[in-house]
């Protein structure tokens, strides 16, 4: 299989709007791909088409090998999906809910049975087997629905905003685990907003807005192509002021309310003018994915 997931110019429209237009991007086997965009650029739409559980309007999408939406139902036998919003069944115990789910994919309950162990020990959820989902934290049922994906032991795992929600701590055990499965030679596709996220996790990404495809690489060749110098972030008053009086000093400057970000190839130049001024707050850093992404996207709220 040269690809695990296969977009070609795919197109949906719903009514006059075109969700989706043109959007194209291989995942290739073994490795983690992000999709990432803006609230409204076509992600959730892309992940429907990808399951079949919508039709394109146009183009081509191919899922583990199959044609989709064609047969789209023998390309799910062979992948884990894990939702945005938890949809566990609550009146089952963490152990009945992994034992319900090997149903859907034709499955002896001996056969689920026998995996249960494996999949609780890989979620941390050992202890909490016969516990019912209400009795669970957010980071615990995050990991059941995760484990339950792995029911079927699939090929690929599309995940949308896994970690939306969770507590740091929860968050670098979910990274934890999903770092263990790539290891394994499985395929992710992820959906995130956390950038750091995308940054740690994927070996590519794609950027999407209003439905069409603006980036993607590599998350560090994307910080060298799109931003390419050290970040100045400078807290303080009057950042108008401020602006027109470093940017002979920086290659780009951007306010965001009281913040000025000055983008900078020499920072010392920068930080020699400000340090000494008491009004003033400053974080010096490298570059990163945030910055591409909202370079890409904008600074401003989108509806």
């Amino acid at each position: 299989m040269s690809a695990a997931i296969e977009f070609e110019q795919v197109e949906k429209r719903y009514g006059e709007k075109k969700v989706v237009d043109g959007l194209s991007f291989h995942v290739r086997p073994g490795e983690c791909f992000g999709l990432l965009g803006p609230n409204g650029a076509g992600k959730t739409t892309t992940l429907k088409m990808l399951l079949g559980i919508s039709s394109p309007d146009a183009g081509t999408i191919r899922l583990c090998g199959e044609p989709v939406p064609s047969r789209a139902r023998f390309a799910r036998a062979r992948v884990g999906v894990v939702p945005q919003f938890d949809n566990l069944d609550p009146d089952f115990t963490v152990r009945e809910n992994l034992l319900v789910f090997g149903r859907y994919f034709g499955q002896s309950a001996a056969h689920t049975r026998a995996l249960v162990p494996a999949l609780l020990e890989f979620a941390r959820l050992e202890s909490k087997a016969e516990a019912r989902v209400n009795e669970l934290s957010g980071g615990m049922r995050r990991r059941l629905t995760l484990a339950r994906a792995l029911v079927n032991d699939p090929d690929v795992l599309i995940m949308d905003e896994p970690t939306t929600g969770l507590d740091p701590q929860a968050r670098h055990l979910i990274w934890e685990r999903l770092r263990s499965l790539l290891a394994r030679g499985k395929t992710i596709l992820l959906t995130t907003h956390f950038m750091e996220e995308a940054e740690r996790l994927c070996d590519r990404l794609c950027v999407i807005e209003e439905g069409r495809k603006i980036a993607e690489g590599a998350p560090n060749d994307l910080i060298q192509s799109e931003i390419g110098c050290d970040v100045i972030e400078i807290y303080g008053p009057d950042p108008a002021a401020l602006r027109d009086e470093l940017a002979p000093l920086a290659t780009r400057t951007e306010i965001s309310g009281e913040t000025l970000f000055c983008y900078v190839t020499d920072p010392q130049a920068t930080l020699d003018r400000i340090k000494h001024r008491p009004q003033l707050r400053y974080l010096h850093r490298p570059a990163n994915l945030e910055d591409v992404f909202l370079r890409l996207t904008g600074r401003e709220m989108q509806d």
